[in-house]
């Protein structure tokens, strides 16, 4: 297979500074970590590639610090040589996913012990490893990675660690509710928690050509629903950039009261130049073509 990966952040239209941060690297093997998005679509090399979102917080603690830590820490941890020994297995690339987290929570906790200013900071993180016909997303907090196709439509990988998400597993919210509910920015674990340990979630799932990955702070899933969000993807998933900036001006149209920050990473054929077009069958099911007479 080959990839395509853009992202971006923004400050909203409510905030003074952005404490939300990403990073990604194509190719593992060649470790280049990037803001800048990958010009076309690349082979999927053997060690695959890995994107990264945090989003901060803390505010004047300093949120935009423990994020950054975030991101550097999990590039520092998947060295190529962690990389390719992990890839042979998915009990090994969940394990290097979970020490990734776990040493990003130490280093910010070690930030703020020699800093007892930035007391108070800490970060939310999802982490996407590709490789092979497998993506390994790990989380702390509440962003999110989904993962859409046409013949499937949009489906969220990870499930938030949050106060609204806690009721609706106990049947005392619905989705719909929890998605206005008051505290529904009100996350159960993160990273630079003294408290509560930065266990992360990993789940695996497969992935093929014409895949789509959509990584996303709750500047994005906060303010705009699934449904919304799937119906931008559904009509410009060919094209992840003009997806990312559509994405955006929805989150910001719909509040942008807090930082946003959205990473996609598309999956192509390795004969293909860009994801291919529903097929007859799907575009039927979607109600793309016409009723016959």
């Amino acid at each position: 297979m080959k990839i395509g990966i853009t992202a971006i952040t923004d400050v909203g239209l409510d905030r003074e500074n952005n404490e939300d941060a990403f990073v990604f690297c194509p190719d593992l093997a060649h470790p280049d970590w990037t803001l800048s998005d990958t010009q076309g679509y690349l082979p999927l090399g053997e060690s695959g590639s890995l994107i990264v979102i945090a989003d901060g917080m803390g505010g004047t603690s300093a949120g935009e610090v423990a994020s950054a830590i975030a991101a550097e820490t999990i590039s520092r941890v998947f060295t190529p040589e962690a990389a390719a020994k992990a890839a042979q297995s998915e009990q090994s690339a969940v394990q290097l996913m979970h020490e990734a987290v776990r040493q990003a929570n130490l280093d910010i906790n070690s930030h703020i012990d020699h800093q007892p200013e930035t007391a108070g900071m800490g970060t939310t993180i999802v982490i996407v490893w590709i490789v092979g016909s497998k993506a390994h997303v790990a989380w702390c907090g509440d962003s999110r990675c989904y993962i859409y196709n046409t013949q499937e439509g949009l489906r969220r990988l990870t499930c938030d660690h949050s106060y609204v998400q806690e009721l609706v597993d106990q049947g005392q919210l619905t989705a719909d509710d929890a998605f206005t509910h008051p505290d529904n920015n009100m996350i159960t674990r993160g990273l630079g928690d003294l408290e509560v340990p930065a266990n992360a979630d990993v789940t695996t799932v497969p992935v093929r050509p014409n895949d789509l990955l959509l990584l996303c702070s709750d500047g994005l899933c906060g303010y705009c629903r699934d449904v919304d969000i799937e119906r931008t993807l559904k009509a410009n998933y060919r094209d992840i950039t003009r997806c990312r900036d559509l994405l955006l001006q929805q989150a910001l149209a719909t509040g942008g009261y807090d930082n946003i920050c959205i990473a996609i990473a598309s999956l192509i054929a390795d004969d293909a130049d860009v994801p291919a077009a529903p097929g007859f069958l799907s575009r039927l099911r979607s109600g793309l073509l016409g009723h016959r007479s």
